[in-house]
């Protein structure tokens, strides 16, 4: 096996998740801006927050990866995404996830050294895409979920680009996630980010009209989530290594608590010492998040009913994940002569800044005391900063108006972190190789939605879904599907019909839809 560095990914989907990723041991965090992220209703990144998250992740040594993972439409590749990537390349950010290959030559073509994560979207499956987006300039790769450790052993031993994988969260029952359900009934596509999961809804089956056992509805779509803790060592060992845990849409609380558990194990394999799960552990995963309980995904099993919800029931016990916010130690030497000005240097490992302002001045009658020019500036506040050491040299009787001390203290620290932010910028040389090139023709790739047994009629009105005619053409049409699921989609000349779910709200599918939410450039 080669010798590999692992990676421990987690999801945010705002600043507070992202926080709460680094604070529980993530290695890296992959996240959404304002636009072309596959989760466009997470609430997700301003400009300025994901700015000072790349420079966050920096200081504490840490990755972060932005989804640009939807298919664009060529007005915004060719008019919107140079400008809306520019701000954060220059930042420093370190890879960009990507399903749409126009976007990846574009990316490829003007952002010279940005890496490049090849989306599961993608679809890869063997070796042999492994090769040409190898060829293509990617520097990793997620592959299709539906693979196997066996296909994954296989694609590592074919090529040296990284392999990242999920290893805990909500699965697609499509293949891959290339799934156009959402968007022919409800105008709403999971390739521009806006999936309306009617996979998750209740349906009733029938067959030339006949209903099955009776006429209960179920969740006929609804996958369990995935949950790896017992074959960690085993995906590993297949030459996974990035381990990806899905979930940009959960809560702060839930990406701690997942990301935590993982990271002990995590760790637990890499030290050596004997590998095992504790129950507790299971019980805890399953507390923070279940849908009819976990699987093991694809890993070690071709299909089955042991991946199925058949409902829709989220559940989560009555836990509180702690979320911690990790700070970097710091040392600082504080100078104060009089009629000099204030001078303060702080070192972070190997990386020292000095700041100066302001004038230190001779105090007549009552000189400032250590104490009181200690607790002034051992106020840090929300950094990502604590004090390890701080030495104050007062050479004489001294003042300095407290607010010196405060406008110095939050210069060195502003200067800390930009000397994280232009050491990844300057190792990239991002700014100096950022060009600008428009002209490129987009590449489109229409899949067939592999998950429907059929379309879907007597749809209710409150969904606002379009009732299909030819029931019997779709069907025929529907036969003719032959990929990897088999025949697990096969339930017969089968038509569901969709119920109403109580959990979901109506504004969620009411109109007018947003153009842009469909799949058509």
């Amino acid at each position: 096996m080669k010798k590999m560095i692992t990676e421990l990914l987690s999801p945010a989907g705002s600043y507070e998740s992202f926080e709460a990723a680094i604070g529980a041991g993530a290695d890296a965090v992959y996240v959404g801006g304002p636009a072309f992220g596959a989760r466009a209703y997470a609430q997700n990144f301003s400009q300025e927050e994901l700015i000072a998250a790349i420079e966050t992740a920096h200081i504490h040594n840490r990755k972060l990866y932005l989804t640009v993972n939807t298919l664009l439409k060529n007005r915004e590749l060719e008019g919107q995404l140079f400008e809306y990537l520019a701000p954060y390349y220059e930042a420093g950010l370190d890879a960009v996830i990507v399903q749409d290959l126009g976007v990846f030559s574009f990316i490829r073509r003007n952002f010279p050294g940005l890496d490049i994560h090849a989306s599961t979207q993608m679809t890869i499956t063997g070796p042999e895409g492994m090769k040409f987006l190898e060829e293509k300039g990617a520097t990793r790769v997620v592959p299709a979920r539906e693979l196997s450790l066996e296909e994954l052993s296989a694609m590592h031993k074919a090529s040296p680009l990284e392999i990242e994988t999920f290893i805990h969260g909500a699965l697609c029952y499509s293949y891959s996630g290339q799934c156009l359900m959402s968007s022919i009934f409800g105008g709403r596509s999971g390739n521009r980010g806006r999936c309306a999961q009617p996979c998750r809804l209740p349906y009733k089956g029938t067959l030339d009209h006949r209903k099955y056992k009776g006429d209960k509805e179920f969740c006929a779509l609804s996958l369990k989530d995935i949950c790896t803790l017992d074959i960690l060592p085993d995906i590993l060992e297949a030459g996974v290594m990035s381990l990806k845990i899905e979930g940009r849409m959960k809560q702060p609380g839930y990406t701690a608590g997942v990301t935590s558990v993982y990271r002990k194990y995590l760790d637990l394999y890499l030290s050596g010492k004997e590998y095992h799960v504790q129950e507790e552990d299971r019980k805890y995963l399953l507390d923070l998040f279940s849908r009819g309980g976990s699987c093991t995904g694809y890993y070690d099993m071709y299909r089955g009913p042991e991946m199925m919800a058949f409902a829709n029931e989220k559940k989560s016990g009555n836990i509180q994940p702690e979320i911690r916010k990790i700070k970097e130690k710091i040392h600082g030497n504080l100078i104060l002569s009089p009629e000099s000005p204030v001078i303060l240097e702080v070192a972070c490992e190997d990386k020292t800044v000095t700041a100066m302002g302001g004038e230190v001045q001779f105090a007549k009658n009552q000189p400032m005391e250590e104490q009181r020019i200690r607790q002034q500036m051992e106020k840090l506040g929300n950094t990502e900063f604590q004090w390890e050491s701080l030495n104050i040299e007062i050479n004489g009787k001294v003042f300095v108006p407290v607010k010196v001390l405060n406008e110095v203290r939050r210069e060195a620290l502003e200067q800390l972190r930009e000397h994280y932010g232009s050491e990844c910028v300057n190792n990239k040389n991002h700014k100096q190789q950022c060009q600008y090139y428009c002209g490129h023709t987009q590449i489109f790739f229409l899949l067939i939605c592999q998950c429907l047994p059929s379309f879907f009629e007597n749809m209710p009105e409150s969904l606002l879904f379009y009732k299909v005619q030819n029931r019997s053409e779709q069907i025929g049409q529907n036969q003719a599907i032959n990929n990897r699921h088999g025949n697990r989609n096969n339930l017969g000349h089968a038509v569901f019909e969709i119920g109403a779910p109580e959990h979901q709200e109506k504004e969620a599918y009411t109109g007018p839809y947003d153009k842009d939410g469909r799949d058509a450039p």
